[in-house]
């Protein structure tokens, strides 16, 4: 059987694949970074005004418009408790070797699952005092992590309690709630939040997310619109042996991997909404902190709807031959580099009237995002940078680590330059200006994957992520990158960040 009809039969595209593999071979060109985005040159940083304006603006706007929350949310524990398994699995380890270990116990009546493993110690005639006077921390960490207990090493990270208050405690899932409560709801006081999942775990979210709509629907005069979306099949990618063979299991089979979160860009593509912010699961604080996120929240969002107004009405001009002239050009010009930092190539100078028509169209029907940037105080993660285009012209795309050549000079000196990085903060326009949604795989750049190394079975293999959804999967968008404070980003990595003081407020 040739590899195609393999492919084919795996439900799989076989030139798609085909591709894949060619990549394998040759590799991904590495972003032709020109200089970092700062403040001033691709960063926008709002003024006192200009945050009152565009809040306010928001806040008028949002009850005309449909609105969702996208939250990738299928990313396991099992990295957020790495540490805690290294040891549980070594039946000789000592806490003083570890001290990442050490640290989570020390803050052990700190997270806000402490109640819950208390009582399912309590129900094998243990407790949590009893293991530490006893320094029998394996037991303690097995009632966490494994089906003895919690089971918290085979949960998503959203089922489990991040954040504690008087008489409860919350999960991120239910931070995303209250969330969209204070800013994402959008006409008929709809909030429309949508949870990327895995399969495995999809019943025990929607079991989740009834108990948390059954507990607010008598304390909020909102409707909740919920979904959930698994990523595709279609979007996984081949695995190859380090010679770019097709990998195969010891039963002969094909071995396909999930191809990142750029895979998700399938699941956006089909959420039905005017804007859709995009958070990530982790990334959320309790009541106390939140003010300063749902400001910024508004801001980007008020920002987002009064730039696209304005383009809308110009592709509208455009779109009707009789209303556009020199003077309605060079307006667009400058709308178009001063606001939305579009960069035109050299030969635009040298078209007609109507080549400009048509290149101004092309650039300005696109969809659009906002994306909160964060001053690098050392966190890990892409950053925003100018890049050049294929045409010549400039464009500011989220470049992560694995995209840049590190042996090019113009990007060391980016790197070193850079002031601030990604927090995945983004809001979205997806609509074109006559109100009809962009099909948004249009607009990916193909040529910015990432190859990594894994392993299987014991055999090395090369695996294939597709253009991650914030970096390639929206290249040819329109950016507006936006400084937002350092109090909107609190990720949970590892389980000894719930111990920070931004999720113990």
């Amino acid at each position: 059987m040739s590899l195609a009809i393999e492919f084919e039969n795996l439900g799989y595209d076989p030139d798609l694949i085909s591709d894949q593999i060619e990549k394998f071979r040759n590799g991904f060109p590495a972003a032709p970074i020109v200089k970092a985005a700062t403040i001033g040159d691709g960063i926008f940083k709002a003024t006192d005004e200009a945050k009152k304006k565009y809040i306010s603006y928001y806040e008028e706007k949002c009850q005309e418009i449909t609105i969702s929350k996208f939250i990738p949310a299928s990313g396991a524990a099992t990295r957020m408790f790495k540490h805690l398994f290294a040891f549980l699995h070594n039946s000789e380890a000592k806490i003083i070797d570890h001290q990442d270990v050490k640290t989570f116990i020390d803050h052990l009546t700190q997270y806000a699952f402490y109640p819950h493993l208390q009582k399912k110690l309590e129900k094998d005639d243990l407790s949590i005092e009893k293991c530490l006077k006893a320094q029998d921390y394996h037991t303690l960490l097995s009632y966490l992590l494994t089906e003895k207990g919690l089971n918290y090493g085979n949960l998503p990270k959203g089922l489990i309690p991040f954040h504690t208050y008087e008489n409860s405690s919350r999960t991120p899932i239910q931070e995303h709630f209250y969330e969209g409560i204070n800013y994402a709801h959008g006409k008929d006081k709809t909030v429309k939040l949508h949870f990327t999942v895995s399969p495995e775990h999809e019943i025990a979210f929607q079991k989740h997310v009834m108990q948390i709509q059954e507990e607010l629907s008598s304390d909020y005069e909102f409707n909740f619109e919920i979904s959930f979306s698994q990523q595709k099949k279609k979007t996984n990618t081949i695995a190859v042996n380090p010679d770019n063979s097709v990998f195969r299991q010891p039963d002969g089979s094909l071995l396909f991997r999930p191809a990142g979160h750029g895979a998700l860009l399938e699941n956006l593509n089909e959420i039905n909404a005017d804007i859709i912010f995009i958070k990530n699961i982790d990334n959320v604080v309790p009541d106390s902190l939140r003010e300063e996120t749902i400001k910024y929240k508004k801001l980007i969002a008020g920002c987002l709807i009064e730039a696209k107004s304005k383009i809308d009405n110009y592709l509208k001009l455009l779109a009707d031959e009789e209303s556009f002239s020199e003077n309605l050009i060079n307006e667009i010009v400058l709308f178009s580099k001063n606001e939305l930092n579009i960069e035109l190539a050299d030969q635009f100078q040298t078209q007609n009237k109507d080549q400009k028509v048509k290149t101004l169209f092309h650039l300005l029907n696109r969809p659009i995002r906002i994306c909160g940037m964060v001053e690098n105080k050392g966190e890990p993660g892409g950053g925003p940078f100018w890049v050049r285009e294929a045409d010549g012209s400039l464009s500011l795309q989220i470049i992560e680590t694995a995209q840049m050549d590190m042996e090019d000079p113009a990007t060391l000196e980016a790197l070193k330059n850079a002031t601030h990085f990604n927090p995945v903060d983004l809001v979205c326009a997806v609509k074109d200006y006559q109100d009809k949604p962009f099909d948004l795989l249009k607009y990916r750049n193909n040529n910015t994957g990432f190859i990594t190394e894994k392993s299987k079975d014991g055999k090395d293999l090369k695996a294939m992520e597709l253009p991650g959804l914030w970096n390639g999967a929206m290249h040819h968008w329109i950016t507006i990158f936006m400084e937002v404070p350092l109090i909107t980003f609190n990720p949970v990595k590892t389980v000894n960040d719930l111990s920070r003081a931004e999720h113990q407020a």
